[in-house]
């Protein structure tokens, strides 16, 4: 089990009794995610998009459009987070209120992804992370599929992830007063049954690796 090593960048200032340690809590983090947010400086204005990613190792691959402003150079300086929302937390006192919820934060210079190889790799790390069994099933990008899109690479080198979980953590006083409903509404993300396109020629069934995604539940 290989720890994670802070930075001055990567070190949490708050809460940080809610620091996981391990690498294989971001490795968990960023598994489970479907979207992350990508921050960067452009023309000394900070941006922050969505942007749908893979993890291979210790790589982050982000997928973006090679006609996008911001994906015109080698190397990006940027973060990257993914964050799971798991439940509300309704205490007692509003000033309590919380989230129950796990995130990661990755810093560093993205490099663009240039070589055949590791683009059609990074595409189906990409690819395979938010469809599992999509890559061996549809059609394979082409060349002018290709040189529209980007592929930036991350290391996961620095990162940090914090969570918490659990019930609200309310005053003494406000538990004896007993005033208030406390506790969790849970969240998560569910995949729903599968819609077929309305122009799908034949009678095709809903593949296997669509169909057992819904009841994987996400």
């Amino acid at each position: 089990m290989v720890t994670l090593s802070p930075t001055t960048r990567s070190t949490l200032g708050r809460k940080r009794d809610r620091a996981a340690v391990d690498r294989s809590d971001l490795h968990a983090v960023l598994d489970d995610g479907l979207v992350a947010h990508l921050g960067f400086v452009r023309d000394g204005a900070p941006v922050v998009l969505p942007t749908a990613y893979g993890r291979d190792g210790d790589t982050l691959y982000l997928h973006g459009s090679s006609g996008a402003r911001y994906l015109t150079g080698d190397t990006l300086p940027c973060c990257v987070t993914v964050t799971h929302l798991d439940g509300i937390v309704h205490a007692r006192a509003l000033m309590h209120f919380s989230m129950n919820y796990r995130s990661a934060v990755v810093h560093g210079d993205a490099r663009r992804v240039t070589g055949d190889d590791e683009r059609l790799h990074a595409l189906r790390v990409v690819v395979e992370h938010l469809t599992p069994g999509a890559w061996d099933h549809a059609r394979r990008p082409d060349r002018r599929e290709l040189a529209a899109t980007a592929v930036f690479a991350l290391d996961l080198a620095e990162a940090s992830v914090k969570s918490r979980s659990g019930p609200p953590s309310d005053d003494e006083a406000d538990v004896a007063a007993g005033l208030a409903w406390a506790g969790v509404v849970p969240l998560r993300t569910v995949a729903g049954p599968p819609e077929t396109a309305p122009d799908l020629r034949g009678r095709r069934p809903v593949p296997d690796h669509v169909r057992d995604r819904r009841h994987t539940g996400g």
